[in-house]
């Protein structure tokens, strides 16, 4: 009987912990929705949401039923956490030159690629924007850009393909009409600055 005992007590531990560890492993989430046809009022909300904790989760862009063309962002928060930790900038244009040009100085001060999508914004038109974060938790790290456009998908097979050889990871794509180029392929590729 004494033998019988010792054997089902690691078993009956066992199955007396699984169920505190199922529930350790169930996390609680709040979310909020921000939607907006103006850059600027994005990145005051989303840094607003911010402040009470949550992060980026996810965006798109397009026509919602009362808003119109809007940028439609959903940040997110554990429910036992609402320490401020994150601060994000927006980066909307319809010109790649100055994309790339904002991006790498948003990388220089240590932002990471987030998201990006495109939408008809209430001043620019069909934009391309772009949602970077920095996480004031961990050591910045700073992170070399280089944004891609091209109406042939061909084109961007082989531009990708050399950004790889470089060392540049891909992150994000969509499809934009831009300023000078029309309808293109745009690509945001990265690596950490040296």
């Amino acid at each position: 009987m004494k033998r019988w005992t010792f054997r089902l007590l690691p078993l009956a531990a066992a199955l007396a912990i699984f169920p505190l560890l199922a529930q350790a492993q169930t996390a609680q989430f709040e979310y909020k929705l921000l939607a907006t046809n103006k850059t600027s009022t994005m990145q005051k909300e989303m840094n607003e949401a911010a402040s009470a904790g949550f992060h980026f989760a996810g965006v798109m862009g397009g026509e919602t039923s009362f808003g119109g063309n809007e940028a439609v962002v959903i940040m997110a928060r554990p429910r036992t956490e609402n320490k401020p930790r994150y601060k994000y900038i927006l980066l909307a244009t319809n010109k790649t030159g100055t994309m790339q040009k904002e991006l790498q100085a948003a990388g220089d001060e240590g932002f990471d690629y987030k998201g990006q999508t495109v939408f008809k914004t209430a001043f620019g038109g069909q934009e391309v924007v772009c949602i970077l974060e920095r996480d004031s938790d961990a050591k910045p790290e700073r992170w070399e850009y280089k944004l891609l456009a091209t109406k042939k998908t061909g084109t961007m097979q082989k531009e990708l393909s050399e950004m790889g050889d470089q060392g540049f990871e891909f992150v994000g794509v969509t499809v934009a009409e831009t300023a000078f180029g029309g309808k293109e392929v745009v690509s945001i590729t990265r690596r950490k600055a040296e």
